[in-house]
């Protein structure tokens, strides 16, 4: 095939597989199961010595990071990037929206499945209290406060987009270092101990130890305060009580070194992909001028352009300005 399209649009089946046409994902759309993105996500970030220095603050002062920049400015890439190097294990991902609680990132208490089950069992005559930690799970937040010799790692993502009360209810929460789940308070005197799942998913990380912990009376408490950074797209502002608590970082958007730099770490440094990559870098920052561009678009095009088989001339062209849009819908008319 000398042709870069293998959708043709004619109607006809293609000869062959498409699998055996298409040539391989970029590093950072690989979905292939033996592959970590996070941890690809974390060791091609290229960190500036601000970034550096603020991290580092907040590791020393065990105080969250509120994190600022435009999107696709690797603001969440900077997680990944400091639990990569720091062998902080997992990081556990806490995404923000309007209807996002306090509550929602500590734990959650499945009560009505409970009652269902306990129904069932009232049959048999069977008490379900020793089963309660099947109905209770621990969120990003609840699970980020588990005592450990070492911080964890969470990732607060888009805080500007939660309800006005939430960033005021993270203080004591981030003042104490400990909540308690009501549910098993309660019960404490019954039942001391409960096993409850986290929101740990990954087996092949060091913290799939705390997959399934155990809870004594109903109160969690962390040891080593953990790394928290909560992202923002400066959507609104924030209470000066919860500024306070927090050390401020904005990521600028990168100069044409710094493009340079992330290009080589995602797509490497063959002779053909610098000299493409160098000419549409100097396109990107042209247009990213008059509106709001991600790296990531800059990654795509460099991706696309540097194939065996990629669009020329007009084509090329065309493709380049579709993929280097804004991020606002005033060029989809």
């Amino acid at each position: 095939m000398n042709n870069w399209k293998i959708f043709q649009g004619t109607g006809k089946p293609i000869d062959g597989e498409i699998n055996e046409l298409l040539p391989p994902p970029p590093s950072w759309r690989q979905f292939d199961g033996n592959i970590n993105k996070a941890q690809r996500r974390g060791a091609t970030f290229q960190a500036r010595s601000e970034e550096i220095d603020l991290v580092n603050a907040a590791l020393y002062l065990r105080r969250p990071l509120l994190v600022t920049g435009k999107p696709g400015s690797g603001k969440t890439s900077l997680a990944y990037a400091v639990a990569y190097e720091l062998k902080l294990g997992e990081v556990l991902y806490w995404p923000i929206t309007t209807r996002t609680t306090l509550k929602d990132g500590l734990y959650s208490y499945d009560a009505i499945g409970r009652l269902q089950d306990a129904q069932q069992q009232d049959k048999t005559n069977q008490d379900n209290l020793k089963q309660i930690g099947n109905y209770i799970q621990l969120g990003p937040l609840g699970t980020a406060l588990l005592p450990s010799d070492k911080p964890r790692s969470l990732l607060i993502d888009e805080i500007d987009k939660s309800d006005i009360d939430l960033p005021n209810d993270l203080l004591h929460v981030f003042e104490e270092g400990e909540f308690q789940i009501p549910e098993l308070v309660r019960i404490s005197e019954k039942l001391e101990t409960v096993a409850v799942r986290t929101a740990y998913k990954d087996e092949n990380q060091p913290t799939a130890k705390d997959i399934k912990v155990d809870i004594t009376e109903g109160r969690i408490r962390c040891k080593a305060f953990p790394l928290v950074i909560l992202t923002s797209n400066g959507e609104r502002d924030f209470p000066p009580p919860f500024l306070r608590r927090c050390l401020r970082l904005n990521i600028k958007e990168p100069s044409d070194v710094e493009l340079e730099k992330i290009v080589a770490a995602h797509l490497g440094t063959e002779p053909e992909i610098t000299k493409q990559a160098q000419e549409l870098i100097v396109q990107f920052l042209e247009k990213r001028k008059e509106g709001d561009l991600a790296t990531d678009q800059l990654l795509n095009v460099i991706y696309l352009m540097t194939r065996e088989f990629s669009p020329t001339g007009q084509e090329k062209e065309k493709l380049v300005e579709q993929l280097l849009k804004y991020l606002t819908s005033s060029e989809d008319g």
